[in-house]
């Protein structure tokens, strides 16, 4: 009868232990789908733990159904505008015309990339061989005399030259499509980095001190709604101005790629100045009077309480600043001709062959699709900051 209490008290003990590991998955599965704003998951790890099915397939119509359902309808009607919207010259593209497109994109990158693989393993032979003849006639000038060894070291020289250059050879292909969006992403994050370094320190003294603030509010209110076509040719005097005595090559950056990623910085640093500056206006009392009791210096202050206290609304302005930044810098692009997606677009526009629409549409689901991960990433890193996210603590 003990042997089998015993047998019992272990058996439930295990499952406990099982049921514990269950929820405990359950619970960090869950808070990782709160962090990264993504609930579309959350049905399907409340269904993988047991929880009541019959609720968790209506989370998953409402997240997953419901959307593919949308898709195919915008597609539909897509489809049929295809066939409705034509010109003597022009036509909508079908989506099925735009997804060939895309695919010829993409494999245009892939032939270009191999292509320039083959000219850069012609280019090394040819510096293995230069470098051959080089040693061949540095030999012959050991034993000439001392006529001919000048020349001879002077050949030998000049096929060493030649070379480095085969060696160092960068293919001079134009930029693929695929090139033409990373550009795009190094731009708009240097842009994006360069507004962040000017907002949150000036929305920090803005939110710290009502004298700040007031005489800042005017010059905020006045250029924040401020397009970015006209902040674009004063971008492009000051950066001419600032490259006009140096030659090209000499310069780190390209003046088409810092024209459009100042031209980013001014538009896209409004929303995290005015966020961050309500942030620190809105820290509770009660901390700064800890504060004041603890006698915690200015820089204690700032690091220790109000930063933190603040991260949350300053993370939702960076958010919004990096979405007004990716959206203006096709516009950017476009005109400082910056070899980024803007461009591509103005090109195929210009180009007006009969991929040119296809293309077209295919590069503006690319940005909107680029677009919706850089706003999930940010959504991820404001939710991480919060106050009362777990995985925050």
């Amino acid at each position: 009868m003990q042997g089998r209490q015993a047998v019992s008290d272990i058996d439930f003990k295990h499952l406990t232990a099982i049921e514990r590991s269950r929820m405990n998955w359950r619970g960090t599965a869950l808070r990782l789908c709160n962090v990264a704003g993504m609930p579309i998951f959350e049905p399907f790890v409340r269904l993988a733990a047991g929880e009541d099915p019959k609720e968790q397939f209506k989370g998953i119509a409402k997240f997953v159904l419901l959307p593919i359902v949308a898709i195919a309808l915008f597609v539909g009607a897509w489809s049929l505008a295809a066939k409705t919207v034509v010109t003597e010259s022009m036509q909508l593209p079908s989506p099925s015309a735009t997804w060939q497109a895309g695919a010829d994109l993409f494999a245009m990158h892939f032939a270009q990339r191999a292509e320039d693989r083959v000219k850069k393993d012609e280019m090394l032979s040819e510096a293995i061989v230069f470098m051959v003849q080089a040693k061949s006639l540095e030999n012959q000038a050991i034993a000439a005399s001392s006529s001919d060894k000048e020349t001879l070291l002077a050949n030998a020289l000049i096929y060493k030259k030649k070379a480095v250059q085969a060696a160092n050879y960068v293919p001079s292909s134009a930029p693929t499509f695929i090139d033409q969006i990373f550009t795009s992403l190094k731009t708009v994050f240097f842009g994006f980095a360069i507004a962040t370094l000017i907002a949150v320190p000036l929305g920090v003294l803005c939110g710290m001190s009502p004298w700040f603030n007031a005489a800042l509010t005017p010059a905020i209110q006045m250029f924040k709604p401020v397009s970015p076509l006209a902040w674009l040719p004063l971008a492009s005097l000051v950066i001419i101005w600032a490259y006009s005595n140096s030659q090209p090559g000499e310069t780190f950056f390209e003046k088409a790629f810092l024209i459009s990623a100042v031209t980013v910085s001014l538009c896209s640093l409004w929303p995290t100045l005015v966020n961050t500056t309500l942030g620190v206006a809105s820290v509770d009392k009660d901390y700064l009077n800890v504060a004041r009791v603890l006698k915690l210096t200015w820089s204690q202050k700032l690091f220790k309480i109000i930063l933190p206290a603040s991260l949350p609304l300053m993370f939702a302005g960076l958010r919004i600043s990096l979405g007004v930044g990716w959206m203006v810098l096709i516009a950017a692009d476009m005109l400082a001709q910056n070899p980024g997606l803007g461009k591509f677009v103005w090109d195929e526009f210009q180009n007006g062959s009969s991929t040119t629409y296809a293309r077209i549409a295919f590069s503006v689901l690319i940005i909107g699709l680029i677009g919706l991960v850089l706003d999930r990433i940010m959504i991820c890193l404001r939710n991480m900051v919060s106050f009362g996210n777990p995985v925050a603590g």
